[in-house]
């Protein structure tokens, strides 16, 4: 079960460019599950199961460009400042390795947490089967939204490699394509209702904030201060990630929001680099490294809208996934520091 909650969680990285939705996909899904093995949502397979929800899909906010806002405000920074876009195909060769590892990780690290606390569960795959049975066939407005998801996702994978459309261009597209009348398969009455205003003035304020921070030089000006009180400006590139790496799990713990950190920070980030005495920086590798630790949500339930979201089942205690979190989060940045110097050095990312 577990291990199919990591594959639902990958398998919808691909095709919903937000955490908290894909979360709040999975969240009724896997509580119907939990009860249909008659056990309470309290109990040890409960709460292994929705810490994992939450985590994996941190997790692939990683391997995934379009998986989350934050990278999006990422990349747009890393394009204004360096000129430099990030299509989706190099983003997925890049992280996807990290994400994949780290799934492994999370699979191990809640398997063996719970292990000597689960509960029997019989006759489970019946129960999953009557679950199966009562969701009937597929409709013809699923078929539909499938096929143009199927699309959407492949004009992502293969932007600015065989068309010159952006990834925020086929987005638009494909959801002006879903809302047509002939369709069939939502509107706008139905839409408005649904979208979460606040997280738009949120994202809105965040990439306002870093805007300002480089018209007005402050991000440079936080930089040099940065750089400073660590000494980076005559390290070496994988010394760079490895310090501001930690900073930024440090700092997180203080961030409900992985988009207003990207926000806040990147421009701070990009000309941090841009100041080190190492030659041959690679300034667009290293942002994009550091914008992976950013998507590290993995501590404390308030760290993360879809960690709230997994909590607020009462599945567990915020001390059970903290202590599941400092793990995972303990393993992520080893694994940063593994990648740096072999596989993104090799890529001549670091």
């Amino acid at each position: 079960v577990v291990l199919g909650i990591i594959l639902c969680g990958f398998i919808l990285s691909f095709f919903v460019p937000s955490t908290t939705a894909r979360v709040a996909c999975l969240v009724p899904i896997v509580t119907g599950m939990v009860r249909a093995f008659g056990l309470p949502l309290k109990s040890a397979f409960g709460a292994m199961l929705l810490i994992t929800v939450a985590q994996v899909d941190s997790v692939w906010n990683v391997g995934i460009k379009t998986a989350a806002a934050q990278n999006m405000v990422a990349v747009g920074f890393i394009q204004e400042l360096t000129g430099h876009d990030i299509s989706w195909l190099d983003w997925f060769v890049a992280a996807a390795p990290f994400a994949a590892l780290m799934s492994v990780v999370l699979y191990v690290v809640v398997t063996r947490l719970f292990k000597g606390s689960l509960e029997d569960i019989s006759g489970g795959d019946d129960a999953v089967r009557r679950e199966l049975a009562k969701l009937g066939p597929m409709s013809a407005a699923e078929w539909k939204l499938t096929v143009v998801s199927l699309v959407l996702l492949f004009m992502w994978v293969t932007e600015k490699k065989l068309h010159p459309f952006d990834t925020t261009t086929t987005t638009v597209c494909a959801i002006a394509l879903l809302m047509l009348p002939s369709m069939g398969v939502m509107d706008w009455k139905s839409v408005v209702n649904r979208i979460n205003w606040g997280t738009l003035l949120v994202f809105g304020v965040g990439i306002s904030l870093g805007s300002t921070l480089l018209s007005t030089h402050a991000a440079q000006w936080l930089a040099e201060g940065i750089g400073s009180s660590f000494g980076l400006a005559d390290q070496t590139t994988f010394v760079v990630v490895a310090v501001l790496a930690l900073f930024l799990i440090i700092i997180h713990l203080g961030f409900a929001s992985a988009a207003a950190l990207s926000s806040a920070l990147i421009p701070i980030i990009i000309a941090l680099v841009n100041g080190l005495d190492a030659p041959n920086v690679n300034v667009l590798g290293i942002t994009m490294i550091l914008q992976y630790v950013i998507s590290f949500g993995f501590i404390l339930p308030v760290n993360a809208p879809q960690n709230l979201i997994a909590y607020s089942t009462g599945a567990f205690d915020v001390k059970t996934f903290a202590f599941t979190g400092i793990i995972l989060t303990i393993a992520a940045y080893l694994l940063i520091l593994l990648m740096s110097a072999t596989y993104w050095s090799w890529m001549g990312l670091v």
